[in-house]
């Protein structure tokens, strides 16, 4: 394996829509057609450089490249205030045109219960459901941990309905669904779910229990870092499970999967605010795919300057990633950066020094500065 060194500057302009009471607000252009109706329309867009050693075409020199890494448009709306819903796109692989990520109905019964019906965001750890825009650092950086994209949708997505609900003036939040599962949706003209090798079909069932012991934390699309805008002490717990959930061509088994995760955020210590967060995952294919099973950690730590420098406050921060596969590969990856932001998560700069370390194989060594923008 070569030794890469990257250089990245990656452009971000991730949009979504005010959706519902039990989602996180974004910046959007709304139109009102009167009480609780509306439609309100956004975009975003990422994009790359990237300079890798020994990645040209001859092996031996430095590759230059300019990609579109994302391109997405997001919708939302309301009848009335009780039924509300949302579709996002993606840019398929290929560049050449658009594929459906969420494509979602919201029936509010109660101001804490809600059923959502569609495509969207199945139970998860607080990684997966934060996403690449409201994690530390930015970026989808719990990947190696987080590993959702193999059993139930790539980026997390899959179909199914789920009861999303809070308790308590918001401080438990809980969540349970019935989804397809088994999916290998991935941003390609052609998506597709793969069939079990002997012809039975299950349900992935899906849920995710938290407690906020400070700060309530309501929205089900969830943030991975506040920003020291909050005092935060939130632990959670999920777990799927899906009978014939791992298919290969020749063999099929049991999948389920389980996680932990901890958040803690307080304001006032020193001239800043500092936070912590980790995760344990444990995930089993019935061996299967030996390579997807096996224990992963994760764990953050970040400290935000209060007094402001210029436009923005600064963010150093630190990531560690383990996923101990039952094939005996072992992957870790450790990322030290500093974040400049701006207008929290609607514009921030960072800048990240990656290093990946895999068993049997030569370290990864790479550095990366992103911009972030919400509009």
């Amino acid at each position: 394996m070569k030794h890469l060194n990257k250089l990245a500057w990656s452009v971000a302009l991730a949009t979504t829509a005010t959706l519902t009471p039990v989602m996180s607000s974004h910046a959007a252009g709304t139109i009102t057609f009167g009480e609780d109706r509306y439609i309100s329309l956004g975009f975003g867009m990422r994009g790359s450089y990237s300079r890798v050693e020994d990645g040209a075409g001859n092996g031996s020199s430095y590759s230059n490249d300019f990609s579109l890494d994302s391109g997405r448009i997001y919708l939302s709306g309301s009848l009335n205030k009780y039924i509300k819903g949302m579709l996002n796109t993606e840019k398929d692989i290929a560049g050449q045109g658009f594929q459906v990520i969420d494509a979602v109905g919201i029936f509010q019964m109660t101001p804490d219960i809600s059923i959502w019906a569609g495509r969207f965001l199945s139970p998860s750890d607080r990684a997966n459901m934060a996403g690449p825009y409201y994690s530390l650092g930015g970026g989808y950086w719990a990947g190696i941990a987080s590993r959702y994209g193999f059993n139930g949708g790539y980026i997390g997505r899959d179909d199914g309905v789920a009861l999303v609900a809070t308790a308590f003036d918001q401080r438990l939040a809980y969540s349970f669904g019935a989804f397809e599962g088994n999916t290998a949706f991935q941003i390609a003209p052609v998506a597709d779910e793969v069939e079990s090798a002997r012809g039975s079909d299950g349900l992935m069932y899906a849920g995710r229990l938290q407690y906020s012991f400070w700060d309530t934390e309501p929205g089900y699309y969830g943030t991975g870092n506040y920003l020291g805008t909050k005092d935060i002490f939130t632990i959670g717990i999920a777990g799927r499970s899906q009978k014939n959930g791992a298919v290969s061509a020749t063999d099929q088994g049991q999948y389920y999967s389980y996680s932990a995760d901890l958040l803690i955020e307080k304001q006032n210590v020193g001239p800043g605010a500092v936070s912590f967060e980790a995760a344990y995952y444990r995930y089993d294919t019935d061996k299967v795919f030996r390579s997807e099973e096996g224990k992963a950690y994760s764990a953050g730590a970040g400290y935000i300057f209060n007094e402001k420098v210029g436009w923005g406050q600064i963010q150093p921060f630190v990531r560690y990633q383990r996923f101990d596969a039952d094939n005996n590969i072992d992957l870790r990856q450790t990322d030290l950066g500093v974040a400049y932001i701006i207008d929290g998560y609607n514009a921030q700069i960072s800048g990240v020094y990656s290093h990946l370390k895999e068993t049997s194989q030569s370290n990864t060594d790479s550095f990366f500065v992103t911009l972030q923008l919400q509009f």
